[in-house]
Parts: structure tokens; C-alpha cells; sequence
């Protein structure tokens, strides 16, 4: 399953991310905001961390710089986020680190260069070579 959620300074981008994905039949659970009404990102951070571990699933979140979202994100173990800004960091994010969560930064990319970023994250898969995998393993391991 897919999660999307986002502070405010991520709403508007979310929302049309949401309509793209809508658009092509992708499904998602949206876990909020659902306005652009100032509001603190670290709760919809873990609503949406617990989910991917609940459900091994993944999800995009939105805020202004990326960053807020993804450190929240990163405080759950097995969670792997990271802020994507454009498709080649999203392409070795994916492929080499097996990444489960994609932080957007709205205020720094359009809507057309998240979608990007958005449908990269959902059809790049990860690599399973060996290193990658032992690296991982690393980091599970504390």
C-alpha cells in the first residue's frame, strides 16, 4: 500500500500528486493534512512510518523542505527515507538503499518535478546485489 501525507507547506503539492496517482489508478491512503492551515509535520511523519511497517508498504511525504519529514520518518526502525529531488538521486535511492519512504521537498521542486521524483519512486526496484544487501543489514543491526 501507498501512504501520502504532508504538513501544511506540502498540502497543495500533495494534493496534486494525489490527483496524478487518482489519474492513473495508482491506490493510496491519504493520512492528511487536508489544508493548508499551519500544522506540525512529525505526527504525520509516524502515522505514515507506522503504516509502511504495519503494512510493508511505502510512502511519500510532503513538506516545505524535505528534511523534517525524513528525520521524523528515520526515528522507526526498518524506515529508510530519504528526501528526493530529482530522479537520479531517486534512482540510487531506491536501487542501492531500498529506501520505503520519499520525502518531497514542495518548496524547493514544482509539481511537475515531483511527479517525476514520485513515479520514479514507484517503478524503480531494488538491486538485491549482495553489498547493497550487506549494507543494509548494517544498518538494521544498529
Amino acid at each position: 500500500m501507498l501512504y501520502l501525507a504532508s504538513d501544511h507547506a506540502g498540502f497543495e503539492q500533495k494534493e496534486y500528486i494525489a490527483h496524478e496517482l487518482a489519474r492513473r489508478n495508482i491506490a493510496f491512503e491519504d493520512f492528511g493534512s487536508y489544508s493548508d492551515e499551519p500544522t506540525d509535520f512529525p505526527k504525520y511523519a509516524k502515522k505514515s512510518a507506522q503504516a509502511v511497517l504495519r503494512h510493508h508498504g511505502r510512502a511519500i511525504l510532503f513538506c516545505g523542505s524535505g528534511v523534517g519529514m525524513c528525520v521524523a520518518a528515520n526515528r522507526y526502525k526498518h524506515i529508510r527515507a530519504f528526501t528526493g529531488w530529482n530522479k537520479d538521486v531517486t534512482v540510487r535511492a531506491r536501487e542501492e538503499d531500498d529506501v520505503n519512504i520519499l520525502c518531497i521537498p514542495s518548496r524547493l521542486i514544482s509539481n511537475d518535478e515531483a511527479w517525476e521524483v514520485v513515479s520514479t519512486f514507484l517503478s524503480t526496484t531494488f538491486l538485491r546485489e549482495p553489498r547493497y544487501k550487506r549494507r543494509l543489514e548494517q544498518i538494521d543491526e544498529g
